[in-house]
């Protein structure tokens, strides 16, 4: 395994984290165990839940994904060994969530009690906002135009998360689905008041969603504030399983029909062109897709994830893979022709 330093913390993270968002959903408690069980064998040692997982969120199922985690924790004792992220939901996607979560600062310190209380542990290694409260481009927006929603001020969520940091439940604070301008207030407002800085950004990115390049690549870079990863396999088109529009019985595509975003023509055509690209060079599709993840030097974490254990050892073992020029040449024709199907 390769690990790299969490922003400017003394915290080493495995290149490759263990995404959960099947736990309690896909994957029952037992399942999950299995996996947690395995990813720290292949020396991962980074886990990323949500108070919102498993997905598709449901009033029923909200937060088996953190108390899944949290029996393993209990029952290995090996709190020590791993890194913890966790999220607090944004606000309008989950009315049964505290009577409708947002940012403010009684919805954070409820939120960050209860994921404790699930995860079974004294505190969270990285506790992150999952989504902004203002209106603004994120899960696949596009066309920005003027809100007049602000949200809870991002000061507020930040003096508040700073307050957690302060009584020791959370070590350190991240942000997901952000924009280049909530970056840089973060960061801002933290220098501003001495208050903890933002230490990773949790954004979509892989072959079929590069955006994260555009305009947050460079301030992830110079500012120390690395990118973890999500959806690097497109929910799992890259892997090629979905391939001539199959939906193999049990996969995500074909149980949730909410989860077009890497679906559509475009998405398919790249798809199709990425997996004929890998099967060209002798590679496994899944890991060539993976492994170009893992050689961007602004991802500090490729978070994957899996339904089953065959596909969880082949996702860890693109840490093994390096790709040749002439593959990452031509990983770049294809995105010239086709550029960010699935934004």
């Amino acid at each position: 395994m390769q690990y790299k330093t969490l922003g400017h913390t003394d915290i080493k993270i495995s290149l490759i984290c263990l995404g959960t968002m099947t736990f309690g959903e896909q994957n029952t408690e037992q399942e999950a165990h299995q996996q947690l069980d395995y990813a720290l064998d292949q020396g991962v040692n980074f886990i990323d839940v949500a108070e919102m997982y498993p997905v598709p969120p449901r009033e029923e199922t909200q937060g088996l994904t953190e108390k899944y985690v949290g029996t393993w924790l209990a029952k290995h004792k090996q709190r020590d060994q791993v890194v913890v992220a966790s999220k607090v939901a944004g606000p309008g996607m989950m009315p049964y969530l505290r009577d409708g979560s947002d940012l403010s600062a009684d919805h954070i310190r409820r939120a960050v009690d209860d994921s404790l209380k699930r995860l079974q542990t004294d505190y969270i290694d990285l506790y992150q906002i999952h989504w902004p409260s203002r209106g603004t481009n994120f899960f696949g927006q596009l066309g920005y135009q003027q809100s007049s929603h602000s949200g809870v001020p991002i000061m507020e969520t930040l003096s508040t998360l700073a307050d957690l940091v302060s009584s020791g439940k959370v070590r350190h604070i991240g942000i997901s689905n952000e924009t280049p301008w909530g970056l840089a207030e973060y960061l801002k407002l933290a220098e501003r008041h001495q208050l903890p800085r933002i230490v990773s950004i949790q954004n979509p990115y892989g072959l079929l969603n590069r955006s994260f390049e555009v305009g947050l690549a460079e301030m992830a870079e110079r500012e120390q504030v690395g990118l973890l990863a999500y959806s690097p396999l497109g929910f799992g088109m890259l892997s090629g399983k979905y391939e001539n529009g199959a939906r193999p019985k049990g996969a995500r595509l074909s149980l949730f029909d909410r989860f077009d975003r890497y679906s559509n023509s475009q998405a398919e055509q790249a798809c199709d062109a990425y997996v004929k690209l890998a099967r060209a060079h002798g590679l496994s599709p899944a890991q060539m897709a993976l492994a170009y993840v893992n050689s961007r030097s602004f991802v500090s974490s490729n978070i994957i994830g899996a339904t089953t254990l065959q596909q969880l050892k082949e996702n860890i073992a693109s840490i093994e893979v390096s790709l040749s020029e002439t593959v990452c040449a031509e990983i770049e024709a294809i995105q010239q022709r086709i550029p960010n199907p699935s934004p």
